[in-house]
């Protein structure tokens, strides 16, 4: 895995979600979170699995919609910001916090009504193998997101500090075949990259996304965008 030593730093974890989602990035963080509600649709009552929970931000907010959830990650110093996201929206009854390797998730088969990574996939050295898990402990779905390789995500790329793994669609496409999944769903967005909504005031973001929403909207821009989101079942 690609800045395991710097993503567990606990400086890190604890700028994380500032440094991510404020100005401009609070838009990010919105988007991003409707993709993965509009994917899972109903959790009351399911067991979720979310590989790389990080901070927490999603697995508190379908905790808070009922799922029964555990979050998995190799960062001890994420965790705790989760936890403390937990404890204070009142849903540390219905969350686990486990640190584990997604390459062996320590699950038998079949264990969770659904599984999904956010912002896990750039940093996969062996993505073949951390999707094949996915599905082995899916009953039912599996939903993950990726950067994409033609995108103006290759401009800036080489200045994250981890770096990132960008990836073809027919490469996805592949990845989800051999890992014995089907796609049922697939959605494209972001033609102005992340790191450019992180660095504007929250106040000028929207007006920047409608330009880039409209833009999207073409066959062009499906075709440049930066990121894309991948619904399969198992």
């Amino acid at each position: 895995m690609k800045g395991a030593e710097w993503y567990q730093a606990d400086e890190i974890a604890q700028e994380y979600d500032v440094k991510r989602f404020s100005r401009g990035g609070r838009l990010i963080d919105r988007r991003e979170k409707r993709a993965v509600l509009e994917a899972l649709g109903p959790v009351e009552d399911k067991d979720v699995l979310e590989i790389a929970c990080g901070t927490g931000r999603f697995t508190v907010m379908l905790a808070e919609r009922g799922a029964n959830i555990t979050g998995l990650d190799i960062s001890s110093a994420m965790m705790d910001e989760g936890r403390k996201k937990a404890r204070a929206a009142g849903v540390s009854d219905r969350i686990e916090f486990l640190r584990g390797d997604a390459a062996r998730l320590p699950f038998p088969d079949d264990h969770f009504d659904t599984v999904f990574a956010m912002r896990f996939f750039h940093l996969a050295d062996t993505p073949a193998k951390f999707l094949s898990e996915m599905c082995r402990v899916s009953k039912e779905q599996v939903f993950f997101d990726t950067f994409n390789d033609r995108s103006t995500r290759v401009l800036y790329n080489w200045l994250l500090p981890m770096g990132s793994r960008l990836y073809g669609r027919e490469e996805v496409h592949r990845l989800i075949e051999g890992a014995g999944l089907t796609l049922t769903d697939a959605s494209h967005d972001f033609v102005l990259p992340y790191g450019f909504y992180r660095k504007i005031p929250n106040r000028l973001a929207d007006a920047f996304r409608t330009v880039d929403t409209t833009i999207g909207d073409t066959p062009l821009g499906t075709h440049l965008a930066s990121v894309s989101y991948w619904n399969a079942h198992v």
